[in-house]
């Protein structure tokens, strides 16, 4: 859904994208990270038609945003980190607005703003005035604004900037519900907020591809080891002494709320692990695949990773 290949952007001297080439499937959600002037902005704004790029090619919804930008505007929508607000016009008004400049049909305009006043949560305040509402509603009239005229994907700036708590949980749960409708492209600072909306994410440092994935992925590529998290109600040291008789088995670790079993990487030990657990009728209650936290693998990527 979105193909970008050799991509380079320079501003005089400055390269502030290099040939930076991923892939986003349609239907996911994938995060773009990256510290202050890797190049997401900037990348970002070429996918949406805004800039113009060096090099390279890139597509969003199977159109060149080169050679058909017009029709890349029409399947694409963009929340910017400022979103950009009539502060006087009440929220139905201004999303009717929107949905005219952005050339949905005059019959559809009143259905189109219902469907996105239902999508974003806004019943409750679609009459009052811009003005009068809290930055998260304003936040929800962005995305709102940006899915008016239904687009196959939508690329999101930062979209729980300034918001408290109980907001950001609000417009996550927003994005997270837009899965399989669209796809998007998500660019943030908040780590933790890739982990809870993104199935996988696309880390670029100075204008480079340091790494690009699903999560699981990404997290087994940078890991020295594999294995896994249990618990287990036969929770005592003849099982674990046990278990780390399996043939394979580096370590068994005691942790607060289970066990840590690991192994190299070139080895898959969970068949064994769960049919010792199962013939000595230890009680599995949970296992998980050991993986890297997104905070420990950005962190690795960025410091010691090498560009792809």
């Amino acid at each position: 859904m979105i193909e970008v290949r050799e991509l380079t952007k320079n501003y005089g001297e400055l390269v502030a994208v290099r040939d930076l080439t991923f892939e986003v499937e349609a239907g996911r959600i994938w995060g773009l990270l990256g510290p202050n002037a890797a190049g997401k902005t900037t990348t970002m704004r070429i996918l949406t038609g805004y800039l113009p790029a060096t090099s390279g090619r890139a597509t969003v919804a199977g159109f060149d945003v080169f050679d058909r930008p017009d029709d890349v505007k029409r399947s694409i929508g963009y929340l910017p980190e400022v979103v950009p607000l009539y502060l006087d016009m009440t929220v139905a008004s201004y999303l009717a607005f929107v949905a005219e400049i952005k050339q949905v049909p005059k019959a559809r305009r009143r259905a189109a703003v219902a469907r996105v006043v239902e999508a974003a949560g806004l019943k409750d305040v679609s009459r009052r005035l811009i003005k009068n509402i809290s930055r998260g509603f304003k936040q929800r009239v962005g995305i709102a604004q940006a899915m008016i005229h239904d687009p196959q994907v939508l690329v999101l700036d930062e979209p729980t900037i300034g918001l408290d708590p109980a907001q950001i949980i609000e417009i996550r749960s927003l994005i997270r519900g837009l899965r399989g409708e669209h796809t998007i492209l998500l660019s943030t600072h908040i780590l933790a907020e890739v982990t809870q909306i993104c199935e996988g994410a696309v880390i670029i440092n100075e204008g480079r591809l340091m790494a690009n994935g699903t999560l699981d992925d990404l997290s087994r590529s940078y890991s020295h080891k594999d294995g896994v998290h249990i618990r287990i109600r036969r929770d005592d040291e003849p099982a674990e002494a046990l278990l780390r008789s399996i043939p394979g088995m580096d370590s068994v670790s005691r942790l607060e709320d289970g066990l840590l079993l690991e192994w190299s990487k070139d080895k898959d030990l969970r068949d064994d692990v769960l049919r010792l657990i199962m013939e000595r009728s230890f009680g599995l209650l949970e296992m998980r695949s050991l993986g890297m936290n997104i905070e420990d693998l950005y962190l690795k990527v960025i410091s010691g990773g090498t560009p792809q």
